[in-house]
């Protein structure tokens, strides 16, 4: 093999190992619920559990556990951790993403990334990034660039 052809199998298999695919889906909100837990100044720390459905490219069910800090005029930031549990493009497995999100005038946005190591089944070795838009609380659209390795 010469130089070249080494140069091209390696960018050949790095490329394979890092070919990102794109996947859709609509969020839906099934079950919020905010327990507050230090009110002591002018920001309120929150805890906010959510159960949400996902259809499209992605398509399952998935419980999220959030820290959320909510300022006097409403907006706020907030931290996720949540378990996804269905089928992405139809492999079926589950993965947890982690997210960080911003909360302003009843709009949430957010960015997110699967946990590397936390993906089982025909899911095993997924990594991601990604992020969702929407009303807080009820609804989103979201998107996950990922691959395998």
């Amino acid at each position: 093999m010469n130089n070249h052809q080494f140069d091209h199998a390696i960018e050949r298999s790095c490329g394979e190992s890092q070919t990102r695919v794109r996947a859709e889906a609509k969020i839906n909100v099934e079950h919020s619920e905010a327990t507050p837990y230090d009110q002591s100044t002018n920001t309120t720390l929150m805890e906010i559990n959510l159960k949400e459905t996902f259809t499209g490219d992605i398509e399952g069910n998935s419980t999220v556990r959030a820290l959320q800090v909510q300022r006097d005029d409403r907006s706020a930031s907030m931290i996720s951790m949540q378990r996804f549990c269905g089928k992405l493009i139809g492999r079926r497995g589950t993965f947890v993403l982690q997210g960080s999100e911003i909360i302003e005038s009843g709009k949430i946005k957010a960015t997110w990334f699967v946990v590397p190591g936390s993906a089982t089944d025909d899911l095993s070795g997924l990594r991601g990034e990604g992020g969702f838009e929407g009303d807080f609380g009820k609804g989103s659209f979201g998107t996950l660039d990922y691959w395998f390795e």
